[in-house]
């Protein structure tokens, strides 16, 4: 499983990539290959508030409907169209080119909450078969 450096994770498999207050979102590479061919996904407003570890974003599969959490609370500043039009981009590129949302945070605070890269692949090795 590919876990970059410097993104903070969930333990219900989604990442954010914190920069200054702003926070960009999606779901892990384990997240999106557990899933198998994500066919639709459905973002939040733009302008909407959203609560860290509340349902965000929902993404359909060949295999599932799944609820995204947010890993952090804030506004939504940017919903990325591109997998609207494109769900297969999530598979393609979780990190890059398939992330969610970018959140303006509300608190710094609630990064103590999440796991960096390296709590994230021991959290895959022990709950993860």
């Amino acid at each position: 499983m590919n876990v970059p450096e410097g993104l903070l994770f969930t333990k219900e498999h989604e990442w954010v990539k914190i920069e200054g207050k702003r926070a960009t979102i999606g779901i892990s590479d384990y997240a999106q290959s557990s899933l198998g061919d994500i066919t639709f996904v459905e973002l939040p407003q733009k302008g909407s508030a959203c609560a860290q570890f509340k349902q965000v974003a929902t993404v359909e599969s060949v295999k599932a409907a799944s609820d995204v959490y947010a890993p952090v609370s804030g506004k939504v500043l940017e919903v990325n169209a591109d997998i609207s039009a494109r769900p297969e981009l999530i598979n393609q590129s979780p990190y890059d080119k398939g992330w969610f949302a970018v959140i303006e945070m509300s608190s710094d605070k609630e990064k103590g909450a999440l796991m960096n890269s390296s709590a994230y692949k021991e959290y895959l090795k022990e709950h993860v078969q």
